[in-house]
C-alpha cells in the first residue's frame, strides 16, 4: 500500500467524518524514554531516515477510545517464549522486562478482536522499546473476520521484497523509540486487527509491548 501524503489522507478522513464532529488530539499516556540519542549503528535497505525530534501531535475524530483496550489477543506462536499474549493490550507500555511478550523466530502474527465493527482512525504500536531496534516486515491488517477472508484491508506494511509473501510494501522501516509507531487511517470499519512481524536487527524474535487501536465504536447489536 503506498503511503498517503497529507492532502489526501485528509481528503479522506474528511469523506469518513460528519463535517460538524471536528478533529481533536489524540491522547493517550506515553511510557518512559529508556534510550536517548540517534541510534547510528542500524543498517536496513529499507529504513526511513530518523529525524531526532518528537512526532507531532494526531488528530482524530471526537468519540475516538482505544478500542483494542484489554480486548482478546490470539497468535500464531501460541507458546510465547517470554510474556502472555493478553500483554499486548493490557495497557502497560513500559520499557522494562516485565512489559512484553516475545514470540518465536520467522514469520509471526498477533491478532486482536476489537469485539464489533468500528471506524479505525489510529493504529499506535510498541513492539520493544529497551534498545534501539528495526522489526522486519511490519504488516498491519484490518478485516471483518477473524481468519482474514472478509474485506481484508492493509493499512501499513514496509516488508520491501515480498519476504513475508503478503505482498510488496511502499512504507519504510523505523527505529523503535517510547512513542511507539503511530499509523494514520482514514477512518476505515473493521472488527479485527492482524499485526505481522519477522523477526528484528538485535535477533529473529518477535515482540510486543502495546498495541492502543484508536477509533468510534461500532454500535450495539440489536436484539
Amino acid at each position: 500500500m503506498r503511503p498517503l501524503g497529507a492532502l489526501a489522507f485528509l481528503a479522506l478522513l474528511a469523506t469518513a467524518v460528519e463535517p460538524k464532529s471536528g478533529l481533536v488530539p489524540l491522547k493517550t499516556k506515553l511510557p518512559k524514554p529508556v534510550f536517548v540519542g540517534t541510534p547510528r549503528f542500524l543498517v536496513s535497505p529499507n529504513l526511513e531516515k530518523v529525524s531526532g525530534k518528537l512526532r507531532q501531535a494526531h488528530r482524530i475524530p471526537k468519540g475516538c477510545v482505544n478500542l483494542a483496550a484489554k480486548r482478546p489477543v490470539t497468535s500464531s506462536d501460541t507458546e510465547p517464549f517470554i510474556g502472555r499474549v493478553a500483554m499486548v493490550t493490557d495497557g502497560d507500555k513500559e520499557g522494562d522486562g516485565d512489559s512484553f511478550v516475545e514470540f518465536g523466530t520467522g514469520k509471526q502474527w498477533v491478532q486482536i478482536d476489537l469485539g464489533k465493527p468500528g471506524r479505525v482512525f489510529a493504529i499506535l504500536v510498541w513492539h520493544y522499546h529497551a534498545e534501539p531496534r528495526v522489526y522486519h516486515d511490519v504488516i498491519i491488517q484490518l478485516a471483518d473476520d477473524a481468519d482474514f477472508v472478509t474485506n481484508v484491508q492493509t493499512v501499513f506494511n514496509n516488508d520491501h521484497d515480498n519476504s513475508s509473501g503478503l505482498g510488496i510494501g511502499r512504507d519504510k522501516e523505523y527505529i523503535e523509540t517510547f512513542e511507539g509507531r503511530l499509523i494514520p487511517i482514514p477512518g476505515k470499519k473493521a472488527r479485527y486487527l492482524r499485526l505481522h512481524t519477522n523477526g528484528n536487527t538485535t535477533d529473529d524474535m518477535n515482540d510486543y509491548v502495546e498495541v492502543e487501536v484508536f477509533g468510534q465504536p461500532g454500535k450495539p447489536n440489536r436484539p
